[in-house]
């Protein structure tokens, strides 16, 4: 992984928490906040939308920054430029106090309309701040509320310190990096990675391969040319066997098209989609086993009654249910366990609920 997707939702928990159990099962449940608002070794920035990533790629995004008023969503480019004495009074204001978070402001705007999109003015404007890197996540609230504070009082001196790249030296060490976390993958694979525009990303490839970091290739079933990273012929000779559940918004299936052509699922997120559409479940993970997805199960972590709820289950074709169900079972207790929730409980929606039950139950 390069960097971790930051999501609010929390239905088994907050979706950053689960690349890491996916990678590394049970641990403690506050390292990546440890690694990221302590240890200061991750920061808060749009990378893959919404992201933690390492402190040491802060130079290598400091042109998006630069950017903000062509790269930032319109509302965020509007508050600055039809209110920008909103924007100067929070600066300050932070400045003074830091760190605040948007509801510690609120008295300096209207207020949001609520939910994770829900923003007012002040937090829009704190987000343009944000976005320039005057502003830096100091850390988040018990709400998930994020905290800001100034870029120079929260990141590590010697990364403020540390050059910066011209743009197109930092976007090809961006998609070198990206290329490098995939093994393979097509322009727009790579590209996506840290949400680099295609204009941007092509010829910043061709470079790469000019200078032999990357090499082009063609994948079997694949329509677009490829690019492999050469460490990754290395890698072929390891034959892992991992068995993870992962979050929809992982670094292995974020980008779907990729998802369907490596492992021949259709991975979609469902939770805006109303519930008499939704063709397996609110918030539904997919399982890992091998090198292969075998199934995908709808997960609500219970806290009131100390349950992780399997809504369905379901098997991807073809898969082996005497492999994957035991398989599955175990990881799913395994989640349970991490996240301190006392019982699995499986409801018998899915090709894989009866077989699942009976193995869990026998466990």
């Amino acid at each position: 992984m390069g960097l971790i997707q930051l999501d609010s939702v929390n239905v088994v928990a907050r979706s950053h928490e689960l690349p890491l159990f996916s990678r590394l099962g049970p641990h403690r449940r506050d390292a990546l906040a440890d690694l990221t608002y302590r240890r200061r070794e991750l920061f808060e920035y749009w990378g893959h939308e919404a992201s933690l990533v390492p402190v040491a790629l802060h130079p290598l995004l400091r042109w998006r920054m630069a950017r903000a008023a062509g790269e930032a969503w319109g509302r965020m480019v509007r508050i600055q430029r039809d209110q920008p004495g909103l924007v100067k009074a929070l600066l300050a204001e932070v400045t003074a106090r830091g760190p605040l978070t948007a509801r510690d402001l609120g008295g300096f705007g209207k207020g949001s309309s609520g939910g994770w999109w829900g923003w007012g003015e002040v937090k829009t404007a704190l987000e343009w701040l944000f976005w320039t890197g005057e502003l830096a996540a100091a850390g988040r609230s018990r709400t998930f509320e994020r905290a800001y504070d100034l870029t120079e009082r929260v990141l590590p001196p010697a990364i403020l310190a540390a050059p910066t790249p011209a743009e197109s030296d930092a976007q090809r060490a961006l998609l070198r990096f990206a290329a490098a976390r995939l093994g393979v993958g097509t322009a727009g694979d790579v590209a996506d990675y840290f949400r680099i525009r295609r204009p941007d990303a092509g010829p910043r490839l061709s470079e790469l391969v000019e200078e032999g970091a990357l090499v082009p290739v063609q994948v079997e079933g694949w329509r677009d040319r490829a690019f492999l990273d050469p460490a990754a012929l290395a890698a072929r000779r390891r034959r892992p066997r991992p068995r993870a559940l992962l979050s929809p918004f992982d670094s292995l299936v974020w980008e779907r098209s990729r998802t369907e052509r490596l492992f021949g699922m259709r991975l979609r997120l469902e939770v805006y989609t109303p519930a008499e559409r939704r063709t397996h479940g609110y918030y539904v993970l997919p399982f890992l086993l091998g090198e292969h997805l075998v199934a995908r199960v709808d997960l609500k972590a219970d806290r009131k009654t100390s349950r992780l709820r399997v809504l369905g289950a379901f098997g991807e074709p073809p898969h082996d249910p005497a492999v994957t169900v035991p398989a599955l079972a175990a990881e799913l207790a395994e989640l349970a366990r991490y996240l301190g929730l006392e019982q699995v409980s499986i409801e018998p929606r899915g090709d894989l609920a009866r077989a699942l039950r009976a193995t869990a139950t026998r466990a």
